[in-house]
């Protein structure tokens, strides 16, 4: 049997075969000015035209590719008339629309017999989003059949896929533009965040707090002098009477000597003076000047005598010794009356916050607050406040701040000198007043409001 020669392929199987053809060309394209030239010039084998164009959507919008053209040239008289009416059919129409020169947009038709054939269909091409990416123009002399414009729109929906590969990422701004536009989804947002900025929070900051004690017992030195000797340890519990430090002693025996030594001349010209009084009249005023001597000197001695019994501080009642170290006091020059140790009640104590000028907020007597120590973070220990100071102060870390005083609720009794961080509270303010207030008081700070 002779073989059967191959029998030609029916219409419709050849223009599917076409379309899918044009399809993988524009998936194989390089880059977009490739799939530009796909896009105007080989379109042809699958629809008949006389004339291609493709509008981009990039930057500002501009003619990309012309068919039968290697290049664009901008400044061309051709290119000068596409562009707006390219333009202008993006803006009007997002699907496909047949053109003629009664139709086209604005006074653009009066040239129209110029520049393109009678008819014109518009195709414009998106993305996967519905973004648009720019559109395809096709002019011939007769009309476009619905069947054409139906491959046409099922080529250019490929088209607009290909196209899209190409974009480059969205800047952040145009992102936020994306999800911003108007939509049920995001003007549920829109709404879901103005009610968020609206709901109730409590206004709180926090602050730099420590374990204080209540009531102390000040102990300060006694006289001018060194520190000779600290007895007890930081943190040590002491007994009422215990020695807690000494001064040292070798001045005050220098003047205890050289008190002792004139009252032993006073009492011996007091002696003489005795003597002479029993035979002359003058040893007896001479004894009473001697007398006055003897008692002056006395007086002395027995000063510096009492200085020596307290260059010793003992207790004056019991209680944990809360200084710093040791070392820093031991052979430190002291003045009368300096502070120099407390004496506390380990179970009398309160809560000392530091309130920064920065952070300031509105406190009340009576509020509760929260301390977080440090060292426990999964312990809180809530105290009342009792006193907000006026003005601020420096604090050790040089930071002027408000001293904020509360003291502990019934059963709790944390560690004297704990520290931690405490929550203060305040009024109750929009969350977006509690999200931008830092921010707004930094502006004003700079813009001077």
């Amino acid at each position: 049997m002779n073989p059967q020669p191959p029998q030609p392929a029916p219409p419709a199987v050849g223009a599917l075969l076409t379309l899918v053809q044009l399809e993988r060309r524009a998936r194989e394209a390089a880059n977009a000015e490739a799939l530009g030239f796909v896009m105007v010039n080989e379109t042809l084998s699958l629809v008949p035209y006389r004339q291609a164009v493709y509008w981009s959507n990039a930057g500002l919008g501009h003619v990309a590719a012309v068919s039968g053209l290697p290049q664009t040239d901008p400044n061309a008289p051709y290119l000068q008339w596409l562009a707006p009416l390219c333009r202008a059919l993006q803006k009007q129409h997002s699907t496909p629309a047949p053109l003629d020169a009664t139709s086209a947009p604005g006074d653009l038709g009066e040239d129209w017999a110029d520049w393109l054939p009678a008819q014109a269909l518009w195709l414009p091409l998106t993305d996967r989003a519905g973004q648009i990416e720019g559109g395809l123009l096709f002019a011939r002399d007769t009309p476009f059949s619905e069947h054409e414009q139906a491959v046409l729109l099922e080529l250019t929906h490929a088209y607009g896929h290909a196209l899209a590969a190409f974009r480059p990422g969205a800047s952040p701004l145009q992102k936020l533009k994306r999800a911003l536009r108007p939509g049920k989804l995001q003007k549920r947002i829109l709404i879901g965040l103005a009610v968020a900025c609206l709901v109730p929070v409590r206004l709180t900051v926090l602050a730099p707090a420590e374990v204080a004690p209540r009531e102390p017992f000040l102990v300060r030195a006694p006289l001018d002098g060194v520190i000779e000797r600290i007895f007890v340890a930081p943190s040590q519990p002491v007994a009422a009477g215990a020695p807690l430090f000494s001064l040292d002693t070798t001045t005050l025996q220098s003047r205890r000597a050289v008190a002792q030594r004139a009252y032993d001349t006073a009492l011996e010209e007091y002696r003489q003076s005795a003597q002479l009084a029993v035979t002359e009249d003058d040893g007896r005023l001479k004894m009473a000047q001697s007398r006055g001597e003897l008692d002056q000197r006395a007086l002395e001695l027995e000063y510096t005598a009492e200085q020596l019994d307290r260059v010793q501080v003992k207790a004056e009642r019991a209680g944990v010794a809360v200084f710093g170290d040791v070392t820093d006091w031991q052979g430190k020059a002291v003045a009368i009356g300096e502070k120099v140790m407390l004496l506390a009640d380990p179970a009398k104590v309160e809560l000392l916050a530091q309130m920064p000028v920065a952070e300031q907020i509105r406190l009340k007597v009576g509020d509760t607050i929260t301390l977080y120590p440090n060292a426990s973070p999964t312990e809180s220990y809530a105290a009342r406040i009792v006193s907000v100071a006026y003005a601020a102060a420096e604090t050790d870390e040089g930071v002027l701040a408000y001293r904020v005083r509360a003291q502990f609720l019934d059963g709790e009794h944390p560690r004297l000198g704990l520290r931690g961080t405490a929550r203060l509270p305040g009024g109750w303010v929009p969350f977006v007043y509690y999200a931008l207030r830092r921010p707004f008081t930094l502006a004003r700070q700079w813009l001077g409001w």
